[in-house]
């Protein structure tokens, strides 16, 4: 819940850059990321003038899913470095003014985590029922007809046992059982463990999945499973999005409440009208239920217009809104909108109301990479082939430069790094008017002009391919119009303003002769309104 104009979280006012560590810098030339890689390019963030990071899993892991797998929840995973470096990057960023997001993965551990070797040894063992596990069903099979995400059933024989255990997702990653406070007991540690290390928050990974039906009620079939992937043949009624899930995410708040202004942010799941809920009523929940609307939206005026307003009245009247369009697991925008809409979009997302968040390479307008098929990683292609589910694309490792390695590595990159010509740092930083350049004007903009850190959202009529809106402070009022088509539109408007940025970076900043302005193609601009 938002707090008074004097009083405002720094997250209500901060622009957030995911980072997948793995692919972003390269320290020791085993041509995968690293942290001593990260504080390397920290004067990139500084420049760039974001306000935090969310890094991806750095824990101990057996890296099947992107480190989603974790053995150990608290300790560096050796390919990443040390809890040394950690702490010296923590340190680092906080010199910078940059804060630092962990990811926390609640539902599932590896199969090799301590917890689940011992709770697999016997049905006797003192963590016997810190995972979710369940007779054979009456033939002798998987106990319901649950499926994985990646495939198949979701239940996994355990000779020890003589049992199934649940996995939503690789059979590697065994579902916790949040029904036990024990296991809740030893998440809450996990938290306490890096909170002390200075860590200013989380964002919980499947915050959505923590409860399953514990009377292991069989999912009914979807009635839109045709031409979809197998594991979505039925409809997850009774393993994701359980109402009990919400005492799970109030008893992670709870642990983070402990530490003054930490944040927690976190992957929810459904439509737009379910995500109201994940921010809480009597209890709070989540600061940041993560919204993926704009990438799901179809990219015309119109379609934007009711994107943005069903999700704004979606969400609880004081709760603040957050916008994303990007991440390691969501296909890149800019290959589904094109590189001259990816200007637009930076606009939409540094000025509607509520925190932004984006990917690392999103800056630079990146497109997915090219892999082929002897290099690909993801299990999602390799166990569910065939319905453009992998996210190896996304994952590629940042392109600093157009050398033949990036500037990312000296030695062979863990995925392929895309072609040489491909959009890449230093070349962008020497341009202008480059989209890097346009991020980073944006972000500056956000932070000098109060109106687009704070300001309500006043919804204005888009027509002819004009996205329309206004943010409007007690003190002053800032529209912003941009063009979602190719060819010029002329945009009219009450009032008198000054220009203050277009998309373009071509247009300097100054008073406007008449209330019309003509938006080139793919062009969006925010102005100043002139006090009354």
């Amino acid at each position: 819940m938002t707090k008074s104009r004097d009083e405002r979280a720094w997250w209500q006012s901060a622009v957030i850059y995911e980072i997948a560590p793995i692919s972003f810098q390269d320290s020791n030339g085993d041509g995968k990321g690293d942290l001593a890689g990260l504080m390397s390019r920290l004067d990139y963030l500084g420049w760039l003038g974001i306000d935090a990071v969310w890094l991806t899993p750095i824990y101990r892991s057996p890296f099947r899913d992107l480190g989603y797998d974790i053995s150990d929840y608290c300790s560096i995973d050796p390919g990443f470095g040390t809890l040394d470096e950690f702490d010296r990057l923590v340190s680092a960023l906080h010199a910078e003014g940059i804060r630092l997001i962990l990811d926390l993965v609640p539902n599932h551990t590896a199969d090799d985590h301590a917890w689940f070797v011992e709770s697999s040894s016997s049905r006797h063992s003192a963590k016997s029922d810190w995972y979710i596990w369940a007779d054979p069903g009456e033939n002798g099979g998987p106990p319901n007809n649950w499926l994985s995400r990646f495939g198949g059933s979701a239940w996994e024989w355990c000779d020890a046992r003589r049992q199934y255990y649940y996995h939503s997702f690789l059979v590697e990653q065994p579902d916790l059982n949040w029904r036990n406070p024990d296991v809740r007991a030893a998440i809450a540690d996990v938290m306490h463990f890096w909170l002390d290390r200075g860590v200013d928050g989380f964002r919980v990974d499947a915050s959505a999945v923590l409860i399953k039906d514990d009377l292991l009620r069989d999912n009914p079939p979807n009635p839109q499973a045709k031409d979809k992937p197998p594991p979505q043949r039925h409809t997850s009624v009774f393993t994701d999005d359980r109402p009990e899930t919400m005492s799970c995410i109030e008893f992670i708040r709870e642990v983070i409440d402990g530490y003054p202004d930490r944040l927690l942010c976190g992957e929810v799941q459904g439509k737009t009208d379910r995500i109201g809920h994940f921010y809480g009523n009597d209890r709070p929940r989540l600061h940041l239920p993560l919204n993926f609307a704009l990438l799901d939206s179809q990219w015309d005026a119109l379609s934007l217009q009711a994107t943005i307003d069903a999700y704004l009245n979606a969400i609880p009247k004081d709760a603040w809104p957050v916008w994303v369009i990007g991440g390691h697991d969501k296909q890149r925008i800019a290959s589904k909108i094109g590189a001259a809409q990816m200007r637009v979009l930076a606009m939409l997302l540094m000025t509607l109301r509520g925190t932004p968040f984006f990917f690392m390479g999103d800056e630079i307008g990146r497109k997915r990479v090219p892999i082929p098929a002897d290099r690909i990683r993801d299990p999602f292609e390799k166990l569910v082939p065939g319905y453009e589910l992998c996210r190896d694309p996304e994952r590629a490792p940042m392109r600093w430069d157009d050398s033949e390695s990036g500037g990312f590595t000296t030695g062979g990159p863990w995925l392929p790094l895309g072609p040489g010509d491909a959009p890449n740092v230093a070349q962008q930083r020497r341009d202008e008017h480059s989209i890097l350049a346009l991020f980073r004007a944006l972000i500056a903009l956000r932070r000098e002009h109060a109106c687009l850190r704070e300001g309500s959202h006043a919804p204005l009529r888009s027509q002819n391919d004009v996205l329309v809106f206004k943010r409007v402070t007690h003190t002053g009022e800032v529209l912003v119009a941009l063009n979602i088509a190719a060819e010029p539109r002329r945009w009219h408007w009450h009032g008198r303003g000054r220009l203050l940025m277009s998309t373009h970076l071509d247009r300097p900043r100054e008073p406007l002769p008449d209330a019309s302005i003509l938006l080139r193609g793919n062009e969006g601009v925010i102005i100043e309104l002139a006090r009354r």
